[in-house]
């Protein structure tokens, strides 16, 4: 597949990424561009029969756990170390008016 990277191309990706390239440097994207729609292509070529597609190259496993409170109600601790407290909460002086 003849993969073709044009001026335009660049510029919109250019106006899209917030940049301004020079001259060189479109010229430089252009050919980047091109080599990774090539090397995409090549790697189109190989043949993936049988093969499980995956989402991750190591054989790991999302491990989750029970959510089960393993702690009692702390308040009272937490509270001897506030300046002042109110119905079981802190009490701190206003910020804003």
């Amino acid at each position: 597949m003849a993969n073709v990277i044009t001026d335009e191309t660049i510029e919109y990706v250019g106006i899209l990424a917030k940049l301004a390239l020079s001259k060189e440097e479109k010229e430089q994207a252009k050919k980047d561009m091109n080599r990774m729609l090539d090397y995409i292509d090549k790697l189109a070529e190989l043949d993936t029969t049988g093969i499980e597609p995956m989402s991750h190259v190591f054989p790991i496993q999302n491990v989750f756990r029970e959510d089960i409170v393993t702690n009692s109600d702390q308040s009272e601790n937490t509270l001897k170390n506030a300046p002042g407290t109110k119905d079981n909460m802190f009490m701190v002086p206003k910020t804003f008016e």
